[in-house]
Formats: structure tokens, sequence, C-alpha cells
């Protein structure tokens, strides 16, 4: 079954009438957290989000700062979250506008200064300088031009990663030793 067929209206339905009926259940938690890994490597890590505790991510440090090739650094991990939100985005869109895709790629690119990270220069900032998601999507048969609009809006509007980045949300983060 193609994913046009698929009815994401009822699929969800229930789900925006639970919603609806008692917001706090609307209300979605989500953890990641370190995941075994040995200590002695500074230049790699491991994560695993608490819904799918099966999966491990490994990540390492960027080769501009160290790190090895062939593992992504924690800056693809976040671009990665990206394009796979917006992707799924469009997927999802699509699906319950009834619209068949054809094609679909998205690009995330981000570029940050590597003297920054490396606490060579006070002036170069820590972290992405620029962010990009190029999404392009190609649409099977015959779709009224306005209906296309629509959906590309719609996934612009509903990308939790997208919307998180461009508005920005307070972070807060603890350090503590244990013992000390």
């Amino acid at each position: 079954m193609s994913e046009s067929r698929l009815d994401i209206r009822a699929l969800q339905a229930p789900l925006k009438a639970a919603y609806r009926e008692d917001p706090e259940t609307a209300i979605a938690t989500m953890v990641v957290r370190s995941a075994a890994r040995d200590l002695s490597n500074p230049l790699r890590c491991a994560i695993s989000p608490d819904a799918a505790p099966e999966i491990v991510w490994e990540s390492g440090a960027h080769p501009g700062v160290g790190g090895a090739a062939g593992l992504p650094c924690s800056g693809d991990l976040l671009l990665g979250a990206l394009a796979a939100c917006q992707e799924i985005t469009v997927r999802m869109v699509a699906a319950a506008m009834g619209i068949e895709l054809e094609e679909l790629e998205v690009v995330a690119t981000g570029q940050f200064d590597l003297r920054g990270t490396l606490g060579i220069s006070r002036e170069a900032p820590v972290g992405l300088t620029t962010l990009r998601c190029d999404t392009r999507v190609k649409l099977a048969g015959d779709t009224d031009p306005e209906r296309a609009r629509r959906l590309l809006e719609n996934a612009e509007r509903y990308c939790v990663v997208l919307s998180t980045l461009r508005n920005g949300i307070a972070v807060e983060s603890t350090f503590a030793l244990d013992g000390a």
C-alpha cells in the first residue's frame, strides 16, 4: 500500500479527540540518554532514546577537532533530526491530503567555526552559525497547484524540529559532580 493510501486522518482522529477532551494528555516527553560506552575514549559516545532503548546511536567528535571520520558528530545528529522531521512531516501531510509523492529529498546543511569549539578564538562562536534545510518534492500525477502549495506550507508549519530551531526555546542544563 502506498503512503498516500494510509488514512492519516482516521489514524489521528481519536488522538485529536482525546487531546481536545484532556489537553494534558497531549504533552509528550521524550528522553535520550547516554548508553554504556568505554569512557577511556574521549572521542566517541553512544546515546539511546527511551522510546526505543534497543536503538543505540553512536557519535564521535568532528574530525576538525580531532575526531576520526566514520561516525556522525553531534552536529550531524542535529541536522539529521531536522531532515528526518521535515521528511516525516511532508510524508504525513501528503498522506492526510491524499497526495501521492513520487520523489522526496531533504538536505539539511549547517556550518560552524571550529575555532570556537577548540577555544582558540573568543570571537568565534561555539555552535552552528548557519543552518539550512532544503526540501524538494515531486508529486505523482497531476496535482492542483493550490493543493501542492498547501502541502508545502503545512509541511513547513508542522515540522516540530524546524519550528523549535526557528523559534528557539529556553534550554536548561545542569552539570553535577557525584561524590564531591
